[in-house]
């Protein structure tokens, strides 16, 4: 499966941004799917991840309550609402998908496959 993400951009302190990843193929949701960053000079982490059915979720505590992980399996489609942004928010973020690890443990885990990364900077 390929992945491109988009959304990424400059925003304030407080705001919020969009972040999509469409992936191609006819099996998305056979995926679980999640979303990582990695800031300059740090260690890609994990952010999200969400079920291959729309209904489990799972977040780093740094996101919790701010970041929402969402899909659309008829637009092959993923998404992470940020909202509240901060600037240790700042990182190039990328969707990745697995075909068989969980949401919880797809922060452990390395995954099938990767999109591009999408920058986002958030400015104090």
């Amino acid at each position: 499966v390929q992945l491109q993400a988009s959304g990424g951009g400059l925003v304030q302190a407080g705001g919020s941004l969009r972040l999509s990843c469409t992936a191609s193929g006819r099996t998305f949701s056979s995926y679980t799917m999640g979303w990582f960053r990695q800031a300059p000079g740090k260690e890609r982490e994990f952010v999200a991840a969400i079920s291959r059915r729309v209904g489990n979720t799972f977040y780093a505590d740094s996101v919790k309550g701010r970041f929402t992980i969402s899909r659309d399996n008829a637009k092959n489609t993923v998404y992470l609402q940020m909202n509240s942004l901060k600037p240790e928010d700042t990182a190039v973020y990328y969707c990745a998908a697995d075909l068989h690890t969980t949401t919880q443990a797809m922060g452990a885990s390395v995954p099938d496959y990767w999109g591009q990364g999408t920058l986002v900077t958030v400015s104090s």
